[in-house]
Order: structure tokens, then C-alpha cells, then sequence
């Protein structure tokens, strides 16, 4: 085997969407969940922003999690152990009608099919903001599941968040993998492609959904969601 481990990032890859319509579209909906404990709407999004950037600045002292949730309750006042039921509440069940944000992919179970055979270990590398019930809910718009894979990074287990090369690394320590035995496959040229290649991955760009940026553009492997298997089925 050429490698023996393949990342797969989740939203934009496997699963089409564009985040920022996403997220903003799915608050509301978690708003709606939780306002009952005093929340405040004008200020809820940007609360949670502020916690988003909290576990994307995470320095790796903490999990994802609780940089969340000293952020969240610091800005509003309410403690985590009186929300987060009803948010975990949301994320099993409210928050499949999130789905109108996304798109579809029927080829996603194909490519970690293909992926399966090349490699010891597929790993879905998606951005560690979510609860692991929610990585779950999204895997499953696109036919997939936990068990398809050897990983899955959430907001509990993580303690980094891309595009800090750390994240990458950290997957790779825990599957007791080295990075230049890894092949990253992603859509986001700055969170994907330069982080993962700063880690010392091997990276290939999904180009349906892709993110550019000006930053960091990336001239490396490219191709469709279809070419991306082929490419893998030639590994």
C-alpha cells in the first residue's frame, strides 16, 4: 500500500455545502431549541462565532469542547450544564432538517470504499467544531456512518482545529501513523491543502466545492469528486 492512511475531509468533500450557508442557516433552528434558557438573539450568533473561533485558536490546553463552552458562557452568562442537553438534544434530532443547506453525494460511499482498499486506516478528517452526534448526522446525509471509519475527530476528543498543522499531526500520533505515510483529501486550499502539506501530508484537491484562497493557492493533485476515485483506485 502507497499509503497507509487516507483523511478525508467531510463538509465541501464529502458532503456538499458551502459552511458559511450552512451554519447560518442551521442556527436559527438551534436558537429555537435553546432560547427558552435566555438567550439572546441579538447577540446569539456572533456568541457563537465566539466560541467557534475560541476552538480554532485552541492552542491544544484544552479540548475543542470546553474552549467552547468558557467562551460561550462567558459572553452569555449561561452555564454549560444547563444548555447543553437541550443542544445535544438538537443535534440528534432538529438538526437533520440542516440538510436543506447541503447537497447530495452519492458517489461519498464510493470513495471510502476505494479509499478502504488502499489503506490501513480511512479517517474523517472534518474540523472538530461539532459534538460527535453531529458529525454523525452529516455522515449520514451522504450514506456514511462511524463505522466506515478508524477515526472521526470531534469537539470532545480534539484538541486543534484546522488549519493548524497540529490537528493533522495529532491524527497522525494517535494512529501511530508518520504524516508523509498519510494522503489528505479535501476542498479548502488554506485549511486542507496548505495545513495538511505544512504537516507533511500528501494532499489531493476536491475541486466541486472548492475553497480557494489567495494565500495559500494550491498547485498540487486536483480533480472532480469522480477523478478523486479514479485516482485512488490507480493508488
Amino acid at each position: 500500500m502507497k499509503y497507509k492512511a487516507i483523511l478525508f475531509d467531510m463538509d465541501g468533500t464529502l458532503l456538499p455545502m458551502y459552511m458559511e450557508e450552512f451554519t447560518n442557516g442551521y442556527f436559527k433552528y438551534l436558537f429555537a431549541k435553546i432560547r427558552k434558557h435566555g438567550v439572546n438573539p441579538e447577540s446569539f450568533a456572533s456568541d457563537m462565532w465566539s466560541g467557534v473561533a475560541a476552538m480554532v485558536g485552541n492552542d491544544g490546553s484544552c479540548t475543542n469542547e470546553e474552549a467552547f463552552w468558557s467562551t460561550f458562557e462567558a459572553r452569555t452568562g449561561i452555564p454549560k450544564e444547563r444548555i447543553n442537553g437541550d443542544c445535544l438534544e438538537f443535534y440528534s434530532n432538529e438538526f437533520q432538517v440542516a440538510k436543506q443547506f447541503t447537497g447530495e453525494n452519492p458517489l461519498a460511499v464510493n470513495a471510502i470504499k476505494a479509499a478502504r482498499e488502499k489503506a490501513e486506516y480511512v479517517i474523517l478528517a472534518t474540523n472538530p467544531l461539532f459534538p460527535m452526534v453531529a458529525q454523525e448526522v452529516r455522515m449520514g446525509w451522504v450514506g456514511l456512518s462511524p463505522k466506515d471509519f478508524d477515526l472521526v475527530t470531534s469537539y470532545e476528543t480534539d484538541r486543534f482545529c484546522k488549519p493548524n498543522p497540529a490537528y493533522f499531526t495529532s491524527i497522525c500520533e494517535r494512529m501511530g501513523v508518520e504524516p508523509g505515510e498519510c494522503l489528505l483529501i479535501g476542498n479548502d486550499e488554506g485549511e486542507d491543502m496548505n495545513a495538511g502539506k505544512l504537516a507533511g501530508l500528501d494532499t489531493y484537491l476536491v475541486t466541486n466545492w472548492m475553497i480557494p484562497n489567495d494565500k495559500h493557492p494550491y498547485e498540487g493533485p486536483r480533480g472532480s469528486f469522480e477523478e478523486m476515485i479514479k485516482m485512488l483506485e490507480s493508488l
